[in-house]
């Protein structure tokens, strides 16, 4: 979602913070949470006492099996788009799981219409807030990202362990494969030479459950049956909603923050100011480098693994590090160009001022008042400078000056 600058939008008015769920006496607000992450990272997704980047509404709204428990917004302001900002649905689900999930990914044919629609539509619940992304812009950043949690009966064996230690079932991975990449085997069948490749970084939470993350999905699968209220799942659920949300939503402000210093810098030589352009390219990393990278969230291990798994599937890491070399070169060419433009200066005074400084000292040496033969000095120094200026020499240092005024 992207906050648009006109006047008949504006903050929420909603209570701040994340969406607190409650299951008995535990409240995951956002003081609860904060315990669980690093500061660093609590302020990236929290904000900070008195500048809140979160707000939350809890609703009830019904329509075709979904249930929209509440919504939630968080700032993702850039350089480039101060208003930006993420929405989180809350939705839980009463009816199959993967159709929902494959007519929210655009997967076609979907036997059922776009779940978002009607009372759920994003653009009607954030009327006179935010305006939501262009639905005809590219794939990947139109359809929205979804986090599935899903616990099996006892009838779905396939996603079941073989007993409480019992080893799990390849089917199971390629469950939660289909729940991430909201899709079936007739929309991507998966290649069973690049299986082993494609699944390598399921995060084994515990025996009870699994998740993967892909680029476009996440998705949580138990592998026990379900025993009802008061299960574990319970539990598993609250965090898949709240800490593990969490951990994904700061991998997509990375994500927004690279791609956007990726365009930043693609346009460095579209203007004639690269020193100015520079040197606010290596502001905006070293702001994005102090805000948001982080790589270690907590210090417990599922978080930072989910966080770990977005940021390879978006090659975040290699892309910053080519964004850092890139921008090195970058600094080096206009501290280069800056060495040359003042060695040209120096040039420019020794060919102008040496030829008048030696006849000036001649003259007063031989204590020559003379206006006249100032005058013939002036001449004689003059035409000396600008035979110096026809040289090789004389060429560079106009050469380096010239740069200088194109930059400018």
């Amino acid at each position: 979602l992207k906050d648009s600058r006109t006047a008949h939008l504006h903050v929420p008015n909603w209570p701040k913070g994340p969406f607190p769920f409650e299951l008995g006496s535990r409240r995951t607000d956002a003081r609860t949470r904060s315990t669980y992450f690093a500061p660093a990272s609590a302020r990236a997704i929290y904000g900070a006492p008195g500048r809140p980047r979160r707000w939350h509404l809890p609703l009830d709204v019904k329509q075709d099996g979904l249930h929209l428990l509440g919504m939630e917004l968080l700032r993702a302001a850039t350089a480039r788009n101060p208003e930006h900002a993420l929405a989180v649905l809350h939705l839980s689900v009463e009816r199959p799981l993967l159709p929902v999930l494959r007519s929210l990914a655009g997967r076609r044919p979907s036997p059922i219409d776009d779940p978002l629609a009607g009372p759920l539509d994003p653009a009607g619940l954030l009327a006179g807030i935010a305006d939501v992304r262009n639905p005809d812009a590219p794939f990947a950043i139109a359809r929205p990202y979804t986090i599935a949690f899903m616990t099996p009966t006892s009838q779905q064996t396939p996603a079941l362990r073989s007993g409480l230690e019992g080893a799990l079932p390849a089917s199971a991975d390629r469950w939660l494969w289909q729940l991430a990449s909201r899709s079936t085997t007739d929309d991507f069948p998966l290649p069973p030479e690049t299986a082993g490749e494609q699944l390598k970084d399921v995060v084994r939470i515990s025996a009870d459950w699994s998740a993967l993350v892909l680029r476009q999905g996440a998705a949580f699968l138990g592998h026990r049956a379900d025993t009802g209220a008061g299960d574990f799942f319970e539990f598993a659920a609250l965090h898949s909603r709240t800490v593990y949300l969490d951990a994904l939503l700061l991998g997509a402000l990375q994500r927004d923050h690279i791609d956007e210093l990726t365009d930043e810098l693609s346009e460095v030589f579209n203007s004639s100011q690269l020193a100015r352009r520079v040197a606010a390219l290596e502001r905006n990393i070293a702001v994005f480098r102090s805000t948001y990278w982080r790589q270690h969230l907590t210090a417990h291990g599922a978080a930072n693994d989910l966080l770990l798994a977005f940021q390879n599937q978006h090659r975040l890491p290699a892309r910053f590090h080519e964004i850092l070399a890139e921008a090195a070169d970058y600094s080096r060419l206009v501290q280069t160009q800056e060495s040359q433009q003042i060695s040209g200066a120096l040039g420019v005074l020794t060919i102008l001022g040496l030829p008048l400084g030696t006849a000036l000292s001649i003259l007063q040496v031989l204590g020559d008042n003379s206006v006249a033969d100032l005058l013939i000095a002036l001449t004689l120094s003059v035409a000396a400078a600008a035979g110096a200026l026809t040289t090789r020499y004389g060429r560079l240092v106009l050469s380096s000056l010239r740069g200088r005024d194109d930059e400018a």
